[in-house]
């Protein structure tokens, strides 16, 4: 009893107790979920009229991209330039695809798996893969449907299992044939808006005898800057007027001002003379040696290689000393684009260039199985067997299609794609006879279908030593800047301090979250990326972008919206100022009462120029630049008639038609409404993507990532 009464008494400390221990558990799981959120928010690195874009789905096809590069280009690594401009290339593509989709599913357009085949084997094959290269006929140079046919029945079945060649050209085609269905969606889209937009006759006939009608004229002109600013006053309401007429021109992107240094990170003179004096003290080793192969692997930026070169192979240095050049020569050290270069002559024969390979290549489970094969194999084609054939029948790779085909190889290719023993066959082996060779991928059965004439070739050896900053360098530009910083610690001083230093600083220079570089500099988006994280006042630490160092500082943000009225004050200004000083100009012309345009040059101190060929759909005039209100002037001017003063976009102009000439053709209404119909279609097919691009409510996050 006495148990209970303590409880009774501390009833409400125990309620308080149980309260706290009931909240934290709620909160507990409410702030576990909240981290299960926060890290869903954090995986979308944008937003399309409320569509999220996973950062995961975005890596995906990024990687996608990347891969379709590096087959098409051969390489296995893509620099960080080119990774920048796929990550923006995606980015604009799934806004695309995306504003795209929203549209054409309103209206029910699809691309169904009939009009697929008719794109890829029909009759409309798709422009994608009409211009790709891995499909055109290198003896006719178009596209043909065969080899096409021959990739897919290659690719069919491929699965994870498969040899990763088959899975790649698999991942190829698959890319290509979304961006197939993409391209025919939009081509629907734009067609079904052009065909509801028809040209009538009125509309061809003003298009017809705008451009029909030519016009060669004399003109004088006084330009806007002859006269002073100083004369000329612009009123506020004036400029606020204007900036209310053109606000919706004025819209922007969240953005950051920034001012920044970027200091070079280039050799100094000790640089300079240390590689010099280095090649300099391997120049008698090197002239004297037989064996250059290890001395130039061990001092030169690029390899030896073991295989002759016609001259057409070298570079126009390396050409002109191989083609005047002795056996055992040396030429150099010389010094250009930024290297030392020393050449020696090893040695030099007369032989063919290239030679046309065919091959049969075997690789079979253990090396017995795969010697009787190819004693097999030769047995047959000294039979008089069809080495196509059997090239079809037993190769193992991708040329076995081709019947064993592999096209023309020089020494160096064979070197490289194959090997030494490989270049070896295939450069003395007899024409039209089977010579067997092994190499890393298997045993060969090769054959030498061609060969060219035999023409100088010379095996050269070539240090090439560039000049880069040292370790020394590299640190005392760095510690120079530091010192800067340490000095001039906020984002007010380096802009006073950057001139006694000796470094260019730049200043209110606007970025956008999507700009990859800062101006020119390589590897910058670092600082981009940086300033979006910090605000006004902060000044950051040095960051190494490729050659440079830079530092930058954040000046101000410019929210999204629109950009305000002192933003664009100062064009507002300059353009109404140039408005009044075409009236002053104007009217001051107009009262002097001037007869001829010589009588206007020497009035407005400037002499009388010609121009020929301006109709009313002339965009630029030649030597004078785009001034349309000139250009409908000319189109109505009677011909040796003296103008009024016109005012253009430049200055003031008086001009007289001297001569107008009437294209010989006939009008044809029919042909100018399919013109101009072919020509708005055209147009329609960006324009009316690209708007519904603008238009639509696109938040992209990427810099928090990338």
């Amino acid at each position: 009893m006495a148990t209970l009464e303590k409880i009774r008494n501390k009833a409400g400390l125990l309620i308080l107790v149980v309260g706290i221990a009931l909240f934290a558990f709620i909160i507990g799981d409410f702030l576990r979920s909240g981290s299960t959120y926060f890290r869903q928010s954090q995986e979308v690195i944008g937003k399309i009229d409320g569509n999220e874009i996973k950062i995961h789905d975005y890596n995906q096809r990024v990687d996608e991209m990347a891969e379709m590069y590096k087959m098409q280009s051969g390489q296995n690594s893509l620099p960080e330039e080119y990774m920048t401009q796929i990550r923006e290339s995606v980015f604009q593509n799934i806004v695309r695809d995306t504003v795209m989709a929203e549209e054409t599913g309103k209206l029910g357009l699809t691309v169904t798996p009939e009009e697929l085949f008719d794109m890829v084997q029909g009759e409309n094959i798709s422009p994608v893969l009409l211009q790709m290269q891995i499909f055109v006929n290198p003896e006719t140079g178009t596209f043909d449907k065969t080899a096409l046919l021959d990739f897919l029945k290659r690719i069919e079945g491929v699965n994870e299992a498969s040899p990763a060649d088959l899975i790649q050209e698999k991942n190829f085609w698959l890319f290509w044939e979304k961006s197939m269905k993409q391209q025919r969606l939009e081509q629907k889209y734009t067609t079904l808006l052009s065909k509801a937009i028809v040209a009538n006759p009125i509309d061809a006939k003003d298009a017809f005898e705008s451009a029909a009608v030519n016009s060669d004229i004399a003109y004088v002109m006084q330009s806007y800057a002859s006269v002073p600013d100083s004369t000329v006053s612009v009123s506020k309401s004036e400029v606020e007027k204007r900036y209310n007429e053109r606000k919706e021109l004025y819209k922007q992107k969240e953005a950051k001002v920034i001012k920044y240094i970027a200091v070079d990170i280039v050799p100094s003179q000790e640089d300079y003379d240390n590689v010099s004096n280095e090649i300099e003290g391997i120049k008698d080793e090197f002239k004297s040696s037989a064996n250059v192969a290890d001395l130039v692997n061990e001092y030169s930026e690029v390899p030896y290689m073991d295989v002759y070169f016609s001259l057409n192979a070298f570079d126009p240095d390396l050409k002109q000393f191989a083609a005047t050049a002795q056996v055992g020569d040396v030429h150099g050290p010389v010094f250009a684009d930024n290297k030392y270069r020393m050449f020696k002559l090893v040695d030099k024969i007369m032989a063919p260039d290239s030679v046309k390979v065919s091959h049969i290549m075997l690789a079979g489970s253990s090396a017995a199985a795969t010697a009787a094969l190819a004693d097999s194999l030769k047995n047959e084609l000294k039979k008089g067997a069809d080495f196509a054939a059997l090239a079809g029948q037993y190769s193992m790779d991708r040329s076995a299609q081709n019947g064993g085909e592999l096209g023309w190889f020089t020494e160096a290719t064979a070197l490289r794609g194959v090997g030494a023993d490989f270049r070896d066959a295939v450069f003395s082996a007899p024409l039209n006879e089977v010579v067997e060779v092994k190499s890393n991928y298997g045993t060969h059965l090769v054959k030498i279908t061609g060969k060219t004439a035999n023409v100088n070739k010379y095996k050269v050896a070539d240090i090439d030593m560039s000049v880069s900053p040292s370790s020394k360098t590299y640190s005392k530009i760095y510690n120079e800047l530091n010192q800067f910083l340490t000095k001039n610690g906020t984002a007010e001083k380096i802009e006073s301090g950057a001139k006694e230093a000796g470094y260019n600083i730049l200043t209110n220079v606007t970025v956008t979250a999507d700009n990859q570089t800062l101006g020119n500099i390589k590897n910058s988006r670092q600082v981009i990326r940086w300033a979006f994280k910090e605000d006004k006042g902060a000044l950051s630490d040095i960051f190494e972008c490729d050659d440079k160092f830079v530092v930058a500082a954040v000046q101000g943000t410019l929210k999204e919206g629109y950009r305000s009225l002192n933003a664009v004050k100062p064009q507002l200004e300059a353009e109404i100022r140039n408005e009044k000083k075409g009236d002053m100009i104007a009217s001051a012309l107009a009262s002097k009462g001037a007869v001829s345009l010589d009588q206007y040059a020497g009035l407005t101190n400037s002499k009388v120029d010609t121009v020929k060929f301006v109709n009313f759909d002339t965009r630029r005039i030649t030597g004078i630049g785009i001034e349309p209100k000139l250009n409908g002037y000319i189109a109505v001017a009677e011909v040796n008639k003296l103008s009024e003063p016109v005012k253009g976009n430049n200055g003031v102009y008086v001009f007289e038609v001297y001569n107008r000439e009437k294209d010989a053709r006939e009008y044809n209404e029919a042909d100018e409404i399919k013109s101009l119909e072919a020509a708005n279609a055209y147009r329609y097919s960006y324009q009316v993507i690209q708007e519904l691009v603008d238009n639509a409510d696109v938040k992209d996050t990427r810099i928090r990532y990338y």
